[in-house]
């Protein structure tokens, strides 16, 4: 009977620690639940969005425009003048060529210029001997912007945008010589740049706003 009784009195020990670890492990689960919810809770408060990076539109090298810009004068004036000096307006180069688009004193004698500290210190000032000897050069290439404009000369389409940044580089003379001479007689500047390529890299500008002007000078009284 003893053995009997001990049998039969381990059942409720067994049952009751089954229970009681049955009821441990729910309230185990329960309060695992119960943190991971808060956890959730937690994070989903400290959730942010982070804005997103704006379009820009990305220059395209083989265009040569800026994005903005387009192929407007702006974008002409800013293109030649980047690639002259990088932008700087106060820069000299080892040739004294001065500032953004690198005029020398002859050039900026011409178009009523001869105080070339001021020149150095204006940015408007530069813009406009930009504007002005470009309306200079197009008054001298008027004749061959009209014969050439839209031609092929030497497996180079030409375009007045390309003519007037051809003779910003080499001046309107040698942009004649090149032309007439069926791009046979070219032109390379004292850092080795040709005119072919101031031909083909500022080609198809709209340059349609300056005005041909022989006798084009700056508006500043002070510097003439």
């Amino acid at each position: 009977m003893k053995k009997k009784v001990a049998k039969f009195s381990v059942l409720p020990v067994v049952g009751a620690s089954i229970f009681f670890y049955s009821f441990s492990t729910k309230k185990a689960q329960d309060f695992t639940d119960a943190v991971l919810e808060e956890f959730k809770t937690v994070n989903e408060e400290m959730i942010f969005e982070v804005p997103a990076a704006p379009d820009v539109a990305m220059i395209d090298p083989e265009v040569h425009a800026y994005p903005e810009l387009g192929k407007s004068y702006l974008a002409f004036k800013e293109a030649v003048g980047f690639k002259e000096s990088g932008g700087d307006y106060k820069i000299i180069n080892e040739f004294g060529y001065m500032g953004k688009y690198q005029f020398g004193r002859g050039t900026l004698k011409l178009i009523g210029i001869r105080d070339t500290n001021l020149f150095l210190n204006s940015p408007d000032l530069q813009e406009e001997a930009f504007y002005a000897n470009a309306s200079r050069n197009k008054w001298v290439l008027r004749k061959d912007i009209a014969q050439f404009q839209d031609k092929v000369v030497n497996g180079i389409q030409i375009t007045e945008s390309g003519i007037l940044a051809a003779a910003h580089l080499a001046g309107p003379g040698n942009v004649k010589k090149f032309l007439r001479s069926n791009g046979t007689n070219s032109f390379n500047d004292g850092f080795g740049t040709s005119i072919k390529h101031y031909f083909k890299k500022f080609a198809g500008y709209d340059t349609s706003s300056i005005v041909p002007d022989k006798a084009a000078k700056v508006n500043n009284p002070s510097v003439i």
